[in-house]
């Protein structure tokens, strides 16, 4: 087992790549927290997790709020130890493909609250408890919109943030034994992309395969798992020297030209 005995908190561990790998750590060894906004929505993963007999809290919490992210911590590591590997995967899209001239300023500031603030919060409450255990792994989602304009104008600026940010925590975190990497997924089945994918067809902009296949080269949508396999991979002893890194994980997208904003945005 490749987790055994590491302590692993998972945001956004509700559904697609956060649930994928909550599943994948805690068979792998971990014991996990699940997080969500609503405890609700991870318990039935928390207790598939439990049935296999693995070891798994639910935790509901806003990432985007220092108090909450407090508690998190706290509930980790009265629960299940100190936490040693940190999936910051929580994120949002919440400018429904519109024009950088369209974008609601609420819409605009939650995704930089979720997407980037969240992450540095995280970071900033998990990382002294990872000290105290003797080091561990933050990987946190970015995005390839964090390089090419694969998305609206707040989620491709917090993903751009995401990238600097982890940049800046290996820097800082690395002489306490403390890994910091941006993994950066191409086009993934999550829910999320199932909801922009509706907000697509209701606008009547192109959602067709032939779209699909300017998102890669192997004319396929990532399933979860595949992130969450990478995610593994750098969470684990076996990426013990990378660190700082920016991990694309889009089956070629960013080698092509990829799709611009104009395709999608309205």
């Amino acid at each position: 087992m490749r987790l055994h005995g590491k302590v692993a908190i998972i945001t956004g561990a509700a559904g697609g790549m956060g649930e994928a790998a909550a599943q994948l750590f805690a068979r792998e060894g971990a014991s996990v927290a699940a997080v969500d906004l609503d405890e609700a929505r991870v318990a039935p993963i928390v207790q598939a997790i439990r049935a296999q007999g693995g070891t798994a809290i639910a935790v509901g919490a806003d990432v985007s709020r220092s108090a909450e992210v407090a508690a998190i911590v706290a509930r980790t590591e009265a629960e299940l130890g100190l936490p040693t590997i940190l999936f910051n995967n929580a994120g949002v899209d919440t400018e429904n493909k519109q024009s950088i001239l369209s974008i609601d300023e609420a819409a605009f500031d939650k995704c930089l609250e979720v997407n980037l603030k969240g992450v540095w919060l995280m970071i900033k409450h998990v990382a002294p408890r990872m000290i105290e255990a003797g080091g561990g792994s933050i990987v946190n989602t970015a995005s390839i919109a964090a390089s090419i304009v694969a998305g609206t104008a707040g989620y491709c600026a917090s993903k751009a943030g995401v990238v600097a940010l982890s940049k800046v925590a290996a820097v800082e975190l690395g002489r306490h034994g403390i890994r910091v990497n941006a993994l950066c997924p191409g086009a993934t089945e999550t829910p999320m992309a199932k909801h922009q994918r509706a907000e697509m067809e209701r606008a009547g902009l192109p959602t067709s395969s032939t779209l699909i296949d300017r998102m890669g080269v192997l004319g396929r949508m990532a399933d979860p798992e595949e992130m969450a396999r990478m995610a593994l991979f750098l969470a684990s002893d076996e990426a013990s020297f990378a660190t700082g890194g920016v991990f694309n994980n889009d089956a070629g997208w960013t080698a092509m030209s990829g799709i611009s904003v104009q395709d999608f945005a309205r």
